[in-house]
């Protein structure tokens, strides 16, 4: 049909039919004429009000139809039962909920823009039946999901899923809707206290589907980051952070992945910055460890310019001291934790830098400030005293008067505005914009455009702008602005960055702003901003991008070639690629890697044939670093992620017998870096940055890294044996994992392990002091070891009471990781005793002294800190062996002044019947 059948016509007189519908969308998605535009829209949304709109939605559904065309009826789906759930019977309820599900099934592989609105519709029928007509949802939407099981009579519509990964990403994407759509409901207060409080009961089978998902290692990062996002979306009804705290520190754990690294910082902060959490005081106390924890990470990141990991950390950590700092004030007994939260929050307000170019952390913290002086000076001036320390009296007046300045200067306008407005807001922000950008002598005042954009930029960051209208518009208009102006085209570039899910969504709309991306690549200026972004859109929307690699690649390979770029952007520079790369056909990506790292190889060979020296040394690491970075995220399993076409599964298959092309390069490079560590093998940073290549390819890799496990436990039982090193151990602890149970590898895995445990034992017989990274990765490596392969601690070259002892040692060092290792190494070692003959005579023989070893720590020889995992070696004992630990303890607590001068005989006796209860 012609484009102009709708304005050529009287809108009021075309009939709401299917075929004027579909003419209607073309004119409106690909009509150039605004004016044609905006007629289709408003014919459209009468169309969507209109009885007909009941039928002629299920027919734009169609498996044949465009996705333009399936969302609009999706979209329609979504209203009608919206805005008019009352023209539809009683009788009917079923029959749609039975189509909504069939529906979601279909859709569970894409295109996720029509799955999500689906999954939309039906989050807004059950909450027009929650709870008197569905009273538990929840539950029953799990059970319809679940793969294994057919069709029943709890869960119409549901049939087994051909691709249960799929199924699981449906389901997760109904959950995560479900509470969204309650928000965003226009509902009288007492029914929405009504299905608040159905919905929270719906929790407990929500919290454990999501942490079993969670920790599960079946699960893919696609799973996870969707769990997340499930987790905050349900966090928004209040639920008790008492039922979810076990979640959150799950989210914790994910924060060591680079891929869900943003999603989980985002779930933590949202977490605990709801106020209700201030009822939950052992909960937040709980969570205050896990965030001191990522104090190390933290500087280690402001120190290599990581801006990404900074910011994530510090948003984690303000979180939890702004929200509750009141609260966390009144625990007098954790003072020490919280001024330890305090310092870190310091830290962050200290990053050097020029914000927001090369440093957008400190302006996170200018609330906290604000709130800790305002909560402090609340307290009576008796207990103002306990928190007001020497180094804030120090300061001079003008000091604490800019230092309040600084704090009081807070930049959260928009976002309550948006509270009030919602996307009124982002309407009157893109009409602004619009007219300056169209209006020649406007648009030379950069400053305008660039506080609008940061507007955009703001609320995208924080809320779902998935479903806005004028997002489409925005994405028209950014390629119009001249990013001359640093300052403009830095908010530019992160603009773009906060909407890369929505690009995700819309393909056919990277066309047009990527080039803008790839023009802020060759700008050294524009470095962080560009970066980020393109690795944002290359991780989102990867599955889209194969149009476009050739011009990625090309501008990228240039800026690393001119050096444009410091080395941690282009550690970033280099993981967007592996997500490009891995988002190409099987048989392009070797030649598109081969012609990406070439320059960097032939470089390392001419360092590697020169004179050791500081400056070579660094280049290599340098180097090395980079193809680390390049095989984190280049995985080519996970390119059919999406699944979004129905011949992914064939092509995948088919793809399996051919060697994955990380491994071929590695194969090709390995000479070299067997040279370069003949080179520098007395070098922990070249081996550590070797070892990183190996690392870090094992783990996105897994069992495709097959092939190179001979060569690698060669070599890397040789490098150890020349010079002992922790990263050697650390990276045979990572292919113990994933080799030891496969027979083909298990011989090469032997061999290694007992290389590196008599060169290691040897340092132990002589003195490990002084090494107390190779005591814990030691240690480390034979608890997995125990974990994963036992039956290698039965081969007649391991000496299990040298070993035995080798953890003693450890156990007594001074440095936490070490003995956490140690203690770790010995609940596995209690735990396979019982299915090990060497283990128990060893431990009838010497379980004595690790018993004394234990007790004298606990009773002040190691730090509180560590209490729990000495308790978890206690108890392996009085699991294996209670008689014998009763006898161990009566004589080893018999001594007086052991463990400690302060303990009586009857605190020891009551300990004692204590730990053996």
């Amino acid at each position: 049909m012609e484009s102009e059948a709708i304005p050529g016509q009287n809108p009021v007189e075309l009939e709401f039919t299917q075929d004027n519908i579909e003419t209607a969308l073309y004119q409106l998605y690909f009509d150039p004429d605004m004016e044609h535009k905006n007629v289709a829209q408003k014919w459209l949304t009468r169309a969507q009000a209109s009885a007909q709109a009941w039928q002629f939605c299920w027919a734009l559904l169609a498996p044949d139809k465009i996705p333009e065309v399936q969302f609009f009826g999706a979209s329609t789906l979504h209203i009608k039962i919206c805005r008019h759930w009352g023209d539809l019977p009683e009788e009917q309820h079923e029959d749609l909920r039975i189509q909504l599900l069939s529906h979601i099934l279909h859709f569970s592989s894409g295109p996720k823009m029509v799955l999500t609105r689906l999954c939309v519709a039906l989050a807004s029928m059950a909450l027009n039946l929650i709870p008197q007509a569905w009273s538990k949802p929840v539950a029953d939407l799990v059970r319809a999901f679940q793969p294994q099981k057919p069709n029943s009579e709890e869960s119409p519509g549901a049939k087994p899923s051909p691709d249960p990964h799929a199924h699981c990403l449906a389901l997760l994407e109904l959950l995560t809707v479900l509470p969204e759509e309650f928000q965003s409901g226009r509902l009288a207060q007492a029914r929405r206290a009504q299905l608040r409080e159905a919905l929270a009961g719906e929790w407990a089978v929500v919290c454990g589907m999501l942490r079993q998902l969670l920790q599960s290692q079946d699960s893919s990062v696609q799973v996870k980051e969707k769990v997340l996002r499930c987790f905050s979306s349900w966090v928004g009804l209040d639920v008790p952070l008492g039922e979810s705290q076990e979640l959150v520190q799950d989210c914790f754990t994910v924060l060591s992945d680079p891929g869900l690294f943003d999603t989980a910082v985002e779930t933590i902060v949202t977490a605990v910055s709801q106020p209700d959490c201030q009822r939950f005081i052992d909960a937040l106390l709980s969570l205050m460890p896990l965030v001191l924890g990522l104090y190390d990470q933290l500087k280690t990141a402001a120190q290599h310019g990581d801006m990404e990991t900074t910011h994530g950390i510090c948003r984690i950590a303000v979180a939890l001291g702004e929200t509750h700092s009141r609260v966390m004030l009144e625990q007098l007994d954790h003072w020490q934790e919280y001024l330890a939260l305090v310092n870190m929050i310091l830290f962050c307000t200290g990053i050097p830098g020029h914000y927001p170019v090369n440093e957008t952390t400190s302006s996170l913290t200018l609330t906290f400030w604000y709130t800790l002086q305002d909560d402090i000076l609340s307290f009576e001036e008796e207990k103002q005293a306990v928190y007001l320390q020497e180094e804030y009296d120090s300061w001079s007046s003008d000091d604490k008067e800019q230092f309040r300045i600084y704090r009081v200067d807070i930049s959260d306008t928009l976002m309550y505005v948006y509270e009030m407005l919602g996307a009124e807001l982002l309407s009157n922000l893109y009409d602004r914009l619009g007219r300056l950008l169209m209006d020649p002598q406007q648009s030379a005042v950069w400053q305008d455009t660039e506080a609008l954009l940061f507007g955009f930029q703001s609320i995208a960051e924080t809320i779902d702008v998935n479903y806005s209208d004028v997002i489409p518009g925005l994405i028209g208009l950014i390629p119009r602005i001249n990013i001359s102006n640093v300052m403009l085209a830095d908010t530019v570039m992160y603009t773009i960055g906060s909407l890369a899910e929505w690009l995700a969504d819309h393909p056919v709309m990277l066309g047009g702003i990527l080039p803008m991306v790839l023009r802020g690549l060759v700008k050294a200026e524009l470095s962080v901003s560009s970066i980020s972004t393109l690795k944002r859109i290359c991780r989102e929307c990867r599955q889209d991008l194969a149009p476009y690699a050739q011009d990625v690649l090309a501008v990228a390979q240039d800026a690393l070639f001119k050096e444009i770029h410091e080395s941690s952007q282009c550690m970033w520079l280099m993981q967007a690629l592996g997500f490009l790369l891995s988002s190409l056909p099987a048989e392009e990506i070797l030649g598109r890697l081969h012609s990406l790292i070439t320059p960097h190889i032939q470089q390392l060979d001419s360092l590697t044939q020169q004179e050791p020296s500081p400056a070579n040394k660094q280049s290599i690491v340098y180097i090395l670093g980079m193809l680390s970075s390049l095989f984190t995220t280049l995985d080519v399993n996970r390119q059919w992620d999406g699944l979004e076409e129905e011949g992914a599964s064939t092509s995948l298959s088919s793809s399996q017998s051919v060697q994955n092309p990380v491994v071929v390069v590695l194969q090709q490079l390995f000479p070299l870096i067997q040279t370069i560590v003949s080179k520098w093998i007395h070098d922990s940073e070249v081996v550590e940055a070797v070892c990183g290549i190996f690392d870090k390819s094992i783990r996105t890799l897994l069992h495709d890294f097959g092939p190179m496990v001979p060569q690698l436990s060669e070599t890397l039982g040789q490098i150890y044996n020349a010079y002992p090193q922790a990263p050697a151990l650390d990276l045979t602890r990572q292919m113990v994992h994933i080799f030891a149970g496969d027979e083909q590898h298990l011989s090469d895995i032997r061999r290694l392990v007992e290389v590196l445990t008599s060169t290691t034992l040897s340092i132990f017989q002589q003195g490990p002091r002084e090494h107390p990274d190779i005591a814990e990765s030691f240690m480390n490596l034979h608890a997995q070891i125990l974990n994963r392969s036992p039956d290698l601690h039965l081969t007649a070259q391991f000496d299990v009471k040298t070993l035995f002892y080798s953890g003693i040692l450890s156990i007594k060092f001074p440095e936490t990781p070490t003995v956490k290792a140690a203690c770790l190494f010995f609940t596995e070692f209690l735990s396979r005793c019982k299915d090990m003959p060497p283990l128990v005579d060893v431990l009838q023989g010497d379980g004595k002294i690790l018993t004394e070893t234990v007790l004298q720590a606990v009773g002040g020889g190691s730090s509180r800190s560590l209490t729990e995992h000495f308790s978890e070696v206690l108890l392996g004992l009085n699991r294996q062996c209670p008689a014998l630990l009763s006898q161990w303890l009566r004589e080893t607590l018999q001594t007086p002044g052991f463990p400690s001068p302060h303990v009586t005989m009857e605190q020891k006796d009551l300990f004692s019947q204590q730990i053996l209860r």
